[in-house]
């Protein structure tokens, strides 16, 4: 017992030294970095993009140069929650209170609250709290957990086939390994369909990190009490707490964080006052400052 105890850990202590390895060989490979491509690249950073590509860092490389590519395009760090507030106004996707056991930061996603036709700003709307959910991961944490509630879900709130592959296309090719559970709650069989569509764009490992859960399973019950306290959890989604989505609230809170967003990048900016869920410039002719939050 001894001796295999010494080399299991001898073993895990060579798989980290070499991955350590694989890590300053992909930043070297990727050469001198200045401005966000800089802050972008941390040594956690690569190492999501190696376990996404089973640590081949040819493959990594090309996979961080087309992101940091749309990164530079698409700008997901310089949107402002007044550009998406009103995509978020019946709660569809926002940032729970609460952490997971792991200390995760959670999504909660109600697709039975689709309240919008636009892909693009759908789209737009998902990757701002994507940019959220990683500004607010405890220090140490890569990934978050979804719980996807079904509730009124129908085929007329339902986003179609082509916007969910272009989100997926984004999520995984842009926010690797970012994705730790997602939960699908009490799905109709309605979505069966749609989700056989679905999965066939999913890489194999992200498909694996999706789960069926239902309300009266005994098997679901105990999974969901393995990843969440039912004190914290929606009753909704099996838990004993309330969900009940303030937009005024949530667009206060998300104000705040672009504030700290804005400092952590480096974006030179007068923040929006948000009322009523809001932009400022759509309520008032001046924004109004707001005191720097600490990051």
């Amino acid at each position: 017992m001894f001796l295999l105890r010494r080399h299991t850990q001898s073993h895990e202590e060579n798989d980290s030294s070499q991955k350590d390895s694989k890590v300053t060989e992909l930043r070297a490979a990727l050469g001198l970095m200045s401005g966000r491509g800089s802050k972008y690249c941390t040594d956690a950073c690569l190492r999501r993009y190696l376990e996404a590509r089973n640590w081949n860092v040819d493959k990594s490389k090309k996979m961080i140069e087309e992101t940091l590519k749309w990164r530079s395009s698409y700008k997901p760090e310089e949107i402002r929650w007044h550009e998406v507030a009103h995509e978020g106004e019946t709660g569809k996707v926002s940032r729970a209170d609460f952490h997971d056991r792991l200390g995760r930061t959670v999504l909660i996603m109600r697709p039975g609250m689709q309240n919008t036709a636009s892909p693009e700003n759908n789209i737009r709307h998902l990757v701002y709290l994507m940019e959220n959910a990683i500004l607010n991961l405890l220090e140490g944490q890569e990934q978050m957990a979804w719980l996807i509630d079904f509730t009124g879900f129908s085929l007329n709130t339902s986003i179609s086939v082509k916007t969910a592959r272009d989100i997926i296309y984004i999520l995984q090719n842009h926010y690797p390994e970012r994705l730790g559970v997602a939960f699908l709650y009490n799905p109709p069989r309605i979505f069966q369909a749609f989700w056989k569509a679905v999965r066939y764009f999913l890489d194999p490992k992200t498909s694996q990190k999706v789960k069926f859960v239902y309300p009266k399973n005994k098997d679901s019950v105990e999974l969901m009490k393995s990843f969440f306290d039912i004190e914290n959890l929606p009753s909704e989604l099996g838990g004993n707490a309330t969900l009940k989505y303030d937009h005024e609230e949530f667009s206060r809170l998300m104000a705040e964080d672009d504030v700290k967003t804005a400092k952590f990048w480096g974006v030179d900016e007068k923040p929006f006052h948000i009322l009523n869920g809001h932009s400022g410039a759509e309520v008032a002719p001046e924004p109004i400052p707001m005191a720097p939050v600490a990051s």
